[in-house]
Formats: C-alpha cells, structure tokens, sequence
C-alpha cells in the first residue's frame, strides 16, 4: 500500500492524504455508523435475556440464546455468498430497479474500496425493517425459546460487524484474530473473491466447499 492516498473530495477535487491518515478517518466514520445499531440491538438482547432468566426455564433460553448464535452464522454466509456478492442487473420495475440500486453497490464497492468506512459496517437501518416483523412474531411463543433466539442472532450480527471492523482496522498478536484477518483480507483478493465467504467462522466454507485452496489455507494459518 502507497504512504499516500487520492480522495475525492465534494466539490469533484481531489487530495493526496497520507494513508493511515486516511485510513484513521474512515476507522473513526465506520465506528460512528456502528454505534446506534450496537446499542439498539444489544438493549433488546439484555432485555429478553432478563425476561427469559427470570423464568423457570433459564437454561432453556440459554440454549436458544446459543441456537441463535449459531444461525447467524449460517444467515451471515448466506447474504454474503449470494446477496453481497450477487449480482442484480438493471431492469423495469420497482423490484429489479430496487434490487440493481440498493444491493449491487452494497458490497462491490466494499472490494473495490476496502477501507472506506462508508462500506466497513452496516446501519441501523439496514435489517431493521424485518426485525420488526420478526420480532413481534417470535413473542407469539415462549420469552425463553423464539424472542431468546432472536435476541442470539441479532446480537451475533452486532458481534460480526465489530468483527468486520476490526479485520480491516485493527492489528493484534493474539493468533486467532491474526488468521482471521488474512483469511478475509485472502477474500479480498483478486484470487480469493469467490471463496472464503464466512467471516466469523470457516464451518460453513467448508461445508459447502467454498473453502480457499489447500496450499492457501496451510499459507494463512501460518503466524
């Protein structure tokens, strides 16, 4: 990477900044997107989980709180598989052109600008409409088992975006970070863009065989 990068500026100037200037910017504008879906989403969490511990089935919301965490990372996969990396092609009607605007720019800008905060995270806005059509919905059944559950995928999905945040902004010795971060920056690569969906884990990569090559996997675990 240059010591130097070209911005655009909103008057269509352009202005030669030092990279990890830059790069600080955008760290502190994709944290300031990730604040209100953070709290937003871990309030509900904590206040289902209260609700669900006073009853008498507390290990049973555990583990629907646990089932939760883990169907986020098969729904995480999903999206990024087939949603952020799909591709929408302009068309008539409200649902294509809809499709084509919102969803085509939503990751491929991401790649091919990977430290433009406006691209790092997501917003509060982004999945808030079906949570209120889910979340409604799951206290038609027991706090301990379907609103539990919710509360596990949505608080997973604020975990992953800090996640997501951190591989592209961050730098730690502990290991497990550091094979995480080039396993998705590997993703972000030229070689690597159609494999190595998963983010928080590679379980799913594998079993539907979108792992990255041997060679490279022996490559990335290396510290």
């Amino acid at each position: 990477m240059s010591e130097t990068t070209l911005i655009s500026l909103p008057l269509h100037r352009t202005a030669e900044i030092p990279f990890q200037t830059y790069k600080r910017r955008q760290a502190a504008f994709a944290r300031y997107r990730l604040y209100p879906l953070t709290v937003f989403y871990t309030v509900y969490a904590i206040l289902v989980l209260i609700i669900a511990f006073t009853t008498t089935h507390p290990w049973i919301a555990v583990a629907f709180f646990s089932a939760g965490c883990v169907t986020w990372t098969f729904v995480e996969y999903l999206f990024h598989r087939y949603v952020l990396h799909g591709r929408f092609p302009p068309g008539k009607g409200f649902v294509r052109k809809f499709l084509h605007e919102r969803l085509d720019p939503l990751h491929w800008d991401h790649h091919a600008r990977p430290f433009d905060g406006s691209h790092i995270s997501g917003e509060l806005k982004d999945i808030l409409p079906l949570f209120f059509v889910a979340a409604p919905v799951s206290f038609l059944f027991p706090v301990y088992t379907a609103p539990t559950l919710l509360a596990g995928v949505v608080q997973s999905y604020v975990s992953e975006e800090w996640l997501h945040y951190a591989l592209h902004f961050s730098n730690s010795r502990f290991p497990l970070f550091r094979r995480l971060k080039k396993y998705h920056l590997y993703h972000h690569s030229p070689r690597g863009i159609s494999k190595g969906y998963g983010i928080t884990t590679r379980f799913w990569d594998s079993v539907f065989d979108t792992r990255f090559p041997e060679a490279v996997r022996r490559s990335l675990s290396k510290n």
